[in-house]
C-alpha cells in the first residue's frame, strides 16, 4: 500500500506544472515574455470590468502581459524581496505597453518580485523585452472578426522575428480567442527553448481574432 501511495504521488508530480509561491527572489532559469492581443482580452475579459484598456481611444494591439520568472517546470511567484513597491509614476509609465497600471503593479507583485531586480529594473527589463519583438502588423489590417488557426499567429511572428524557432515561442487561447504569444528568453533576452509546460500550443482550428477598434 506504501509503494502504491508513493508511485501515485510521483506520478502526480509530472502530471502538472508546478508553481511555487514566496520563494526567494532571483532564483529562477529563464522568462517568459507574454504579449497578448488587446482587443480579444477585451472581448473576453476586459470590456466587462470597465478596463480604460478597452476604451474605444486607444488602438492597443499587441500588449505586455508580463515578464515572468520561469523554472524549467513549474515558476515562482509572489516572491520574498526586500525591495520596496513600484511607484504610481512607476506603474503609469507602463500604460504605453501594458494597458494600465494596475496590470503593470500586478505584474510586480507576483511576477517581478521574482527576478531578484528592482522595481524600476524590472520594468526596464520588460520593456527593453518587449520592444525587442517585431510584432506583426498584419492583424492590425483586419476589419472585421475572423477564425484562425494558431499555429497561423506563430508562423506571423516567426516571420518576422528570423533566427526564433517554433519550440521558443507559444499560442494560447481563451474562451474561443486566440490569447497570448509566450516567448520563452534567458536572462539576457535572447529567445531560448521553452520548458515542456509552456510550449503547449492551442490546438483549436477556430480561434476568433477580433480587430483593433
Amino acid at each position: 500500500m506504501r509503494f502504491v501511495s508513493l508511485a501515485l504521488l510521483f506520478v502526480l508530480s509530472f502530471a502538472t506544472p508546478a508553481r511555487a509561491e514566496g520563494e526567494k527572489s532571483g532564483q529562477f532559469d529563464y522568462y517568459v515574455l507574454a504579449l497578448s492581443w488587446s482587443p480579444n482580452w477585451c472581448a473576453v475579459e476586459g470590456d466587462k470590468r470597465g478596463s480604460p484598456q478597452c476604451d474605444d481611444r486607444h488602438d492597443y494591439g499587441w500588449v505586455l502581459h508580463g515578464l515572468w520568472p520561469q523554472y524549467h517546470r513549474g515558476w515562482p511567484s509572489f516572491c520574498r524581496t526586500l525591495e520596496p513597491q513600484p511607484t504610481r509614476s512607476m506603474t503609469e509609465d507602463m500604460t504605453d505597453i501594458m494597458g494600465s497600471s494596475g496590470l503593470a503593479w500586478y505584474q510586480w507583485k507576483k511576477h517581478g518580485t521574482c527576478s531578484g531586480l528592482t522595481a524600476s529594473q524590472y520594468y526596464e527589463l520588460s520593456r527593453r523585452a518587449y520592444k525587442q519583438v517585431n510584432r506583426p502588423q498584419i492583424f492590425r489590417k483586419l476589419s472585421k472578426p475572423v477564425k484562425i488557426r494558431p499555429s497561423v499567429v506563430e508562423a506571423a511572428f516567426l516571420k518576422e522575428n528570423p533566427g526564433w524557432t517554433p519550440d521558443m515561442l507559444t499560442i494560447t487561447c481563451r474562451e474561443g480567442h486566440i490569447q497570448e504569444a509566450r516567448l520563452c528568453l534567458s536572462k539576457s533576452l535572447q529567445p531560448v527553448p521553452c520548458g515542456q509546460d509552456v510550449v503547449r500550443d492551442c490546438k483549436r482550428t477556430d480561434a476568433l481574432f477580433t480587430p483593433v477598434r
